[in-house]
């Protein structure tokens, strides 16, 4: 069975960091892209960052220089380092692997 479970959300100041974790199960961890998706109160679904199983990254334009995705193949386990948050990054961020994803992990930025 997959399971991707998240965790490292929090409440952050206007300009403060946090990193997210994504722990993955259930197969072969190596051989997949994993991204982070994010969704805010009343705002469509948003992809935040993808990386794919050799390492290349995407990111949305609106984190782009301030969120890092990474992976360590060796603890099945994606990182999203999001620095300078900004209000607007406000949302419950879910990271997923095909069609599965997981619980999400929930991140507010303070004015």
């Amino acid at each position: 069975e997959v399971q991707l479970v998240e965790s490292g959300g929090g409440l952050v100041q206007t300009g403060g960091s946090l990193r997210l974790s994504c722990a993955a199960s259930g197969f072969t961890f190596d051989d997949y892209a994993i991204g982070w998706f994010r969704q805010a109160p009343g705002k469509q679904r948003e992809l935040v960052a993808r990386i794919t199983s050799r390492g290349a990254t995407y990111y949305a334009d609106s984190v782009k220089g301030r969120f890092t995705i990474s992976r360590d193949n060796a603890k099945n386990t994606v990182y999203l380092q999001m620095n300078s948050l900004k209000p607007e990054d406000t949302a419950d961020y879910y990271c997923f692997s095909g069609q599965s994803q997981g619980q999400g992990t929930q991140v507010t930025v303070s004015s």
